[in-house]
């Protein structure tokens, strides 16, 4: 290799992600001598001779754009109060931890042993180099205002002390949204602030932003009131004194709209409480205690907002929120500083969030039934998936407005994309999914909506404009669960056992019965079988009622196949049913065949099975690069098990040209492209990504999809069928809601599609 050969490939091995092209998992090899070399001498010497010359280079072949430090010396620890550095460290190990969960962002933590401001500036000064960011963090107060002011000020790299702007930027998008529930102004409400550290005086100054006026403001300390009469008051202190002649927080209460806690715990009364003005806005945000305990506040008033800190109430004010987002933002700009701009950017962002459906993940995640915009939800659950979409791409874009971005991004969806990405929650082809329904939702008929999961599933999708719900089953358990879980739409319900169906039951079973008539059904049983909901709503599909059934909640496979088989039946020119799953993994979505129908399909029916699945490949955008998997490599092991897979690809090679199919394969060389290559470099798969395997028997693909959805937690959609006549989709059993959710959307899709092909056909007008 050629000197000029090794640099390129040092510096490619080198090379680290931008934000508009984000790496998940490592991607560097350190097995060998060779990939040490690359990765020390003398391979390194190639990437510091370019960031010597140009010091931003730094970003492209080091950590540090996705680097930031903790950095303490423990003088005010939550709770703890000034325990020092080494006492810090769980604490700050911990918000590493949280960083990296939340946001992908690595972190190096740093506890400094002084309590000298100087010093302390100077230490981060020179390891700075080394960060994309700073997190400062349980610095207490005065001396934290001023280290931050300094450190933006001599920095060019993002620095925020999080115990300020971390409450403050929750708080006050709880705030704005308490507000807009109690239809009360900003600019016209009565706010009490129990503490004066560096969050209280952050929160306040925030608060001002938004609207507050400082006149309406009274803060207290541990002396009481700050009143512009006392004496020796920092200048933190004197920028919220007030003129008014009060002492304590009993007379502060008085006719006050917001109580602010951030303080000491159990320090405001219920008679505090009953003084303060109609549908008072209560922040008690002193951990682990808070300043009134939250029964004792709710049963106080009725018409309360409390918030604590507290993951075990409702409405957490919880630094999470905030940080990991705000700094994601601001790492993929390369912003040189985090400003007001981009903090007021990350409170609107998760004002609105708040008032956006909630995933029923979410709902599960905190034992909820249903999170709604409302006085028990303002501000976002930690735990939200939609946090890392929405706040990181909120901060960029204030910091690309306001002018400290140096590294802009272009492509806003591609970078949404990339940080759900980042997390692993690669939601991309769900998103497509649900666009797609929701463009010309369909009426789905769901057959077992009298259980509270798939009703659940119901309410999403109409709320969201998915689908339009058919209900199924018995109408007072089904009323019963609405009216729980607050689905009061206008929703078509429908008991096939009631008497109240009994002329359209007649009308089905008469269809049903000149069908089968001669194959021993009597107008008698076909009417006492239309009473079972699977053949009734088969027939309401395929009489036009609806277009498209869900069904399979609660049945075994196999009885909701044989309904469907007999009254709705295969597609023009299918010779056969299959199922196909598509598995959202990190290398993508991936489609496995054939998951639930057939046992043991010979040559001929794998071959049907894969040009189904590459048609519902293409159908969601895709180009099918498919591998046809055994135990055998091109004829290694010859078996009657591994020659009709290879007969398969024969068939397809001449039938289908234009498909990028080979086989047979071991699945392993067929998702290793770099093993292809080397072993088989004539087969057509290689250079190519496969994204669809179509497996032998049932036993092999069922295993595997499970396997993949249990160990990899992999999201599963599907099973779904193939080669029916009208969209007929069966659940696994206990599917989740989210799952019923994805294939209410195959639904509309698939009666989407069937529409589009019979219109093109001429049979619809």
């Amino acid at each position: 290799m050629s000197k000029e050969s090794k640099r390129r490939e040092a510096l490619i091995y080198h090379a680290k992600p931008t934000p508009g092209k984000i790496q998940v998992v490592p991607t560097k090899k350190y097995a060998t001598q060779r990939d040490l070399s690359l990765a020390y001498s003398p391979g390194v010497a190639e990437p510091c001779l370019e960031i010597a010359k140009n010091v931003k280079n730094v970003y492209k072949y080091t950590a540090k754009g996705n680097l930031v430090a903790v950095i303490s010396n423990g003088t005010a620890v939550l709770g703890l109060g000034n325990i020092g550095p080494e006492a810090s460290k769980p604490v700050m190990e911990g918000k590493g931890l949280l960083f990296k969960i939340f946001a992908d962002i690595d972190v190096f933590d740093i506890e400094v042993n002084t309590e000298n401001v100087e010093e302390f500036i100077q230490t981060v000064k020179m390891i700075a180099p080394t960060f994309g960011g700073i997190n400062l963090e349980d610095i207490k107060a005065p001396e934290a205002f001023e280290i931050e002011r300094r450190l933006k000020e001599e920095l060019d790299i993002p620095v925020m002390h999080d115990d300020q702007h971390g409450t403050a930027i929750i708080s006050a998008a709880a705030l704005i949204n308490a507000l807009e529930i109690t239809k009360k102004k900003i600019g016209d409400v009565k706010i009490v602030i129990s503490g004066a550290g560096a969050a209280a005086i952050s929160c306040s100054r925030l608060y001002q932003a938004c609207g507050a006026k400082r006149e309406n403001m009274v803060m207290l300390d541990s002396k009481g009131v700050i009143r512009n009469d006392r004496e020796n008051l920092s200048s933190e202190k004197a920028e919220f004194s007030t003129h008014r002649k009060i002492d304590t927080l009993d007379e502060a209460m008085v006719d006050a709209d917001v109580f602010i806690g951030l303080s000491t715990a159990n320090i405001v009364s219920p008679q505090m409480l009953l003084s303060m003005a109609k549908n008072p806005i209560v922040f008690a945000m002193s951990n682990p205690n808070p300043e009134i305990e939250y029964q004792l506040a709710v049963d106080t008033r009725k018409d309360i907002i409390m918030a604590t800190g507290r993951s075990d109430h409702p409405n957490q004010v919880n630094n999470v929120l905030g940080f990991p987002f705000i700094f994601r933002g601001a790492l993929d700009v390369r912003a040189t500083k985090i400003n007001e701009a981009m903090k007021m950017a990350a409170v609107k962002a998760l004002a609105k969030l708040a008032k956006e459906p909630v995933p029923e993940q979410v709902n599960i995640a905190y034992g909820e039934t249903r999170l709604t915009f409302g006085k028990d939800y303002i501000i976002p659950k930690p735990f939200d998936p939609r946090l890392i979409a929405e706040v990181p791409p909120a901060v960029a874009k204030a910091a690309m407005e306001s002018g400290v971005a140096t590294h802009p991004i272009e492509n806003w969806e591609k970078y949404k994309d990339e940080l759900l990405e980042r997390l692993g929650s690669d939601n991309k082809m769900i998103r497509l999914l649900t666009n797609r329904a929701k463009m010309d939702p369909k009426r789905v008929v769901y057959a077992e909506a009298d259980h509270l999961d798939v009703l659940k599933a119901a309410q999403i999708a109409y709320d969201e404009g998915i689908a339009i719900p058919i209900l199924l089953g018995r109408r007072e358990t089904i009323q019963k669960l609405m009216a729980e879980i607050e689905f009061d739409a206008d929703i078509q319900i429908i008991d096939p056992k009631s008497d109240e169906e009994e002329a359209r039951k007649n009308k089905y079973a008469k269809v049903y019965w000149e069908q089968r008539k001669r194959k021993g059904v009597t107008l008698y049983s076909a009417q006492r079988i239309m009473r079972e909901r699977n053949y009734f709503a088969a027939m309401m599909v395929n009489e036009g009622d609806a277009d498209a059934i869900i069904s399979g909640y609660s049945l075994s496979y196999p009885s909701v196949v044989k309904p469907m088989m007999e009254l709705i039946g295969l597609a023009k020119g299918a010779k056969r049913v299959a199922t196909t799953n598509i598995m959202m993994t990190q290398r993508g979505p991936l489609f496995l065949s054939d998951t639930s129908i057939n046992i043991d399909p010979p040559a001929e029916d794998l071959v049907k099975i894969a040009q189904m699945t590459a048609r519902i490949v293409r159908m969601f955008g895709l180009e099918p690069v498919m591998a046809m998997t055994t135990f055998s490599n091109f004829g290694s092991s010859p078996s009657p098990r591994t020659t009709k897979v290879r007969d398969a690809v024969a068939i397809l090679h001449e039938t289908n040209p234009e498909l990028l199919v080979d086989g047979e394969l071991q699945i392993d060389f067929a998702l290793n492209s770099d093993m292809l290559e080397k072993s088989f470099p004539f087969s057509k798969l290689v250079g190519q990504k496969v994204n669809t395997l179509i497996f032998p028997n049932l036993e092999s693909a069922n295993i595997t999809y499970k396997l993949l959805k249990e160990l990899n937690k992999a999201e599963s959609i599907g099973p779904i069928m193939m080669g029916m006549r009208k969209p007929v989709h069966i659940l696994q059993l206990g599917a989740s809601v989210d799952e019923i959710v994805n294939m209410t959307a195959i639904s509309v899709i698939d009666a989407q599609q069937k529409e589009k092909w019979e219109k093109e056909k001429g049979n619809v007008k």
